[in-house]
């Protein structure tokens, strides 16, 4: 593993001398914030050695390189899941690749269906923290001390100085934020009635298929975490409807210029 993530990161600067100081992945129906980074580069995944490739609509897959108010980034148009037939540890390889590029800070997005009675569709929810349902761990396997160490712990996978930040930055600008509990599971088929309500009992707010890994993984590697979710659906006994990717992927779209003001006022601040 090691090896592969210092063959892909020596690609990648062959191509730049570029050094990020946030990394962003953007996830279902938010590909459009790469709109706000004035890219210098841009890599598609398929040229880059030992990078899975997304399959999935709202997905498109390149590494853009770039500034966002003359903070350098670097971001994944596309992320990768476990649902897509890729090992824990493929999908989390672009995380460890981010960081050995240099990122102090990682931000994660993603659409996801909330569980929360009080929540509505539209809602952003910044993650406090999260519940594995997957049944999987990228850490599983042999330990390499070189990326993190055999038992992290998981008191604090998201930086509370992240979530601060944000909360400020949502007040400031007038944006409603809710926080809560994400539970991830593999997918890809969207959850049952009685899987929402079990979800939801045993204390998550809102669930979907992807964050948690790459969260686990950062932690591992002792780097700053921020995730948020757009809530696109509810699992809300008495508001469960037919739901669709494509009418995911419309959720998150309209959310996205509310998602888009909230962290670039978030880099601002941090104006790395």
């Amino acid at each position: 593993m090691y090896e592969k993530i210092q063959e892909t990161v020596a690609f990648i600067k062959e191509k730049t001398n570029f050094n990020p100081g946030i990394g962003i992945i953007l996830g279902t129906g938010l590909g459009n914030f790469i709109e706000q980074i004035d890219v210098e580069h841009s890599i598609p995944y398929e040229e880059i050695p030992h990078f899975p490739v997304s399959t999935v609509k709202g997905h498109h897959g390149a590494l853009i390189l770039g500034k966002i108010k003359n903070t350098p980034v670097v971001a994944l148009k596309g992320r990768f899941h476990f649902y897509e037939g890729y090992s824990m540890q493929e999908v989390t390889l672009p995380i460890r690749v981010l960081n050995f590029l240099g990122i102090k800070h990682l931000f994660l997005s993603n659409a996801s269906g909330g569980t929360n009675t009080s929540f509505k569709v539209g809602d952003m929810m910044i993650i406090e923290d999260h519940i594995n349902l997957t049944g999987q761990n990228p850490l599983i396997g042999q330990n390499d001390d070189r990326l993190g160490p055999r038992f992290p712990d998981m008191s604090e996978v998201y930086d509370k100085k992240l979530i601060s930040l944000a909360l400020e930055v949502a007040k400031n600008k007038g944006l409603k934020c809710q926080t809560g509990v994400y539970a991830a599971v593999t997918g890809p088929n969207y959850e049952t009635p009685a899987e929402y309500k079990y979800i939801r009992t045993i204390g998550a707010d809102a669930v979907g298929m992807s964050t948690v890994p790459e969260a686990i993984v950062a932690r591992h590697m002792n780097l700053s975490c921020f995730a948020i979710s757009v809530i696109s659906d509810l699992g809300v006994e008495g508001k469960i409807e037919f739901i669709s990717h494509d009418a995911v992927i419309d959720a998150a779209s309209i959310v996205e210029p509310k998602m888009t003001r909230l962290l670039l006022g978030m880099i601002e601040k941090l104006g790395m």
